[in-house]
């Protein structure tokens, strides 16, 4: 009996000799020394991730190029610049100004694209006001509706039929200041605002009869280096202008919306993007001469 008590006090001896006892005081340093390395990883790493700027890898195709710190990209040299042809662009699209004005802005734009819309708002009028009024410019629209805005090409056909009665530019102004919301039957509400022949627009629209059109204009935009919209070509017939002073004119601030060019009748320059006004009265008044 005494015996097997003994045995018991042993064993329960034993066992308390493999049980490891923390005290409160031990738990908290080791906490604190954790929270100590983690506090220095985050001042080295600059946290763990939740401040961390988000990506702007991703681009919008209709964005405006922005005006940054890093370097501009060079400007070609006039040996290496290409002669773009403008005959293939004077097909009968739609004209505002004289014909005899030396100077001429192709504008490839998109009646859903909302820089269009600002360069509509913001710089058109004043260019018409200033240039083409006053018979020192014209201005020739050619269509460029991008895939990802579904009443695009549609607007565009609508502008079109209602250039076949005349009334390119009323339409223009019609969808751009009321916009694309509703699709085909706003564009047949506007005709019938705007007093045009509905049964003969409506045709026109529902047929795709001017779809071959716009395609084409999307075509030439392309063979002169349009790849989104709002993108312009003005064109100079004035023989002492040179491509060296196109280049020279070219604010370092616009370098990367801005490429001089040669042409079939003299020089000229791709703009790219709904640039403020003054960007555009700046080249207009070089290639004036």
């Amino acid at each position: 009996m005494t015996e097997h008590k003994k045995h018991e006090h042993s064993e329960s001896k034993g066992k308390s000799s493999e049980t490891v006892t923390i005290t409160k005081t031990t738990l908290w340093q080791i906490i604190s020394g954790v929270l100590g390395v983690l506090l220095l990883i985050s001042l080295f790493t600059g946290g763990f991730g939740l401040g961390a700027t988000p990506s702007t890898s991703g681009t919008n195709t209709n964005t405006v190029p922005t005006n940054d710190n890093a370097a501009a990209p060079t400007q070609p040299t006039a040996a290496a610049i290409a002669t773009v042809t403008t005959a293939q662009l004077n097909d009968g699209d739609a004209m505002e100004g004289s014909s005899s004005a030396k100077v001429t802005i192709y504008e490839w734009s998109d009646f859903e694209c909302p820089f269009c819309a600002r360069f509509y708002t913001q710089t058109y009028g004043q260019i018409k006001s200033n240039y083409i009024d006053t018979n020192k410019v014209n201005l020739v629209f050619r269509d460029f509706p991008l895939s990802f805005h579904p009443q695009a090409q549609k607007a565009a056909e609508a502008a079109a039929c209602a250039g076949e009665q005349d009334k390119f530019y009323a339409m223009h102004d019609k969808i751009f200041d009321e916009g694309v919301t509703g699709g085909v039957a706003t564009f047949k509400q506007y005709a019938a605002d705007l007093g045009l022949d509905t049964t003969e627009f409506n045709s026109c629209l529902d047929n795709g009869d001017t779809a071959s059109e716009i395609a084409k204009d999307m075509q030439d935009g392309q063979a002169v280096g349009v790849t989104g919209t709002p993108g312009f070509l003005i064109t100079t017939t004035v023989s002492s202008v040179t491509v060296e002073d196109v280049q020279n004119a070219i604010p370092s601030a616009y370098s990367r919306n801005m490429v001089a060019l040669k042409t079939d009748k003299g020089v000229g320059v791709r703009i790219s993007g709904a640039l403020p006004y003054d960007a555009f009265q700046g080249m207009i008044d070089v290639l004036l001469g």
